[in-house]
């Protein structure tokens, strides 16, 4: 097919009301063999509502296509989403099917067309029974406790977590509410509880997260995020500055930085470096060689940031040590 982008049979949830408060693919796809592409062919673009019985036509003849199990309800119906190029966000289930995307490793972050995904997402009450609409929860919660039951809302938010949604391979993740569907966890990557990751942000894995990963930033492999450890994200401070962490870097103990770095650096802890940072670059024999903006040292590989124990300055010279990962700590074993 020379125009295919992705495709996913879907769930979609409705409020009372019709309005659509989430979708759930199980598998999607971003590539297609020739029996799939004829398939695919017939339907047409962007995202429909569809039989389960008029889907299972279509997998029958298409067998690298998943047909989830559906029973109709009256707060479900079955979609599918087709999309032919990366476009702006039109309805809620494309809004999902990209971040399932995401979070089913079949793209990284930063790589998606994402404009229009806030617009698509509703505000929704996330609880121990589904999600419900915002202005209709109250009437559930008065129904639960006439029932004898407990409603939880464990959030009211326009993203879920993702592992209600997709359970990447060979992850530990101590709490999942911190992980946002959306999100990219590589394998063998551990999210200790204070560990947050946002949607369309990740670690590319093997890692240690114990800190922030903000919208798009990304981890390298074998970097480790230390506890209360902050990235600067593109939806606050970090304007359009994409930040990204190499690999095998250290970024210690509520240190944090608003700029990219390379591989095989480190920060230590409690130090925030920001874009406007002066730094003082040292040479080998530890003499000052310059004072420049952190700025100028985005994206540098082999730099450790460090402060001054007199004065207090942010120096940065040479990293000697590469850090390395606690094997024992990512065995999943």
């Amino acid at each position: 097919m020379d125009n295919f982008f992705a495709f996913g049979f879907g769930i979609s949830t409705l409020s009372e009301k019709g309005l659509e408060l989430d979708c759930y693919f199980p598998k999607p796809i971003t590539d297609v063999d020739s029996t799939t592409e004829g398939v695919l062919d017939e339907l047409p673009i962007g995202a429909h509502e569809i039989s389960a019985e008029t889907a299972k036509l279509f997998g029958r003849n298409a067998k690298s296509l998943h047909i989830p199990s559906f029973r109709p309800e009256s707060n479900k119906k079955f979609v599918y989403v087709k999309l032919t190029e990366d476009v702006e966000i039109r309805s809620t289930p494309e809004a999902y099917l990209k971040l399932h995307l995401m979070s089913h490793r079949l793209r990284v972050p930063n790589s998606l067309n994402l404009d229009g995904l806030f617009n698509h997402l509703p505000n929704v009450c996330w609880t121990s029974n589904g999600p419900i609409a915002t202005d209709e929860i109250g009437d559930a919660l008065e129904e639960s406790r006439i029932n004898g039951k407990h409603l939880e809302i464990f959030s009211v938010d326009k993203f879920p977590k993702m592992v209600n949604y997709v359970v990447p391979s060979g992850v530990r993740i101590a709490d999942s509410s911190r992980i946002r569907l959306g999100a990219y966890l590589g394998d063998g990557t551990t999210v200790m509880h204070e560990g947050f990751i946002n949607f369309n942000a990740g670690a590319m894995g093997p890692n240690m997260v114990e800190g922030r990963i903000s919208q798009g930033v990304t981890l390298g492999s074998g970097s480790d995020l230390g506890g209360s450890a902050s990235t600067m994200g593109t939806l606050s401070g970090g304007g359009n500055i994409v930040i990204s962490i190499g690999e095998n870097c250290l970024i210690g103990a509520n240190a944090g930085t608003g700029i990219p770095l390379g591989d095989r650096c480190t920060i230590e802890a409690g130090l925030y470096i920001t874009a406007n940072s002066p730094v003082t670059v040292l040479d080998k024999n530890r003499a000052t060689v310059k004072v420049v903006k952190a700025r100028n040292l985005a994206g540098k590989s082999d730099l450790l940031f460090i402060r001054d124990g007199q004065s207090g300055a942010i120096t940065c010279r040479t990293n000697q040590n590469a850090i390395e990962l606690n094997a024992e700590l990512h065995d999943l074993n």
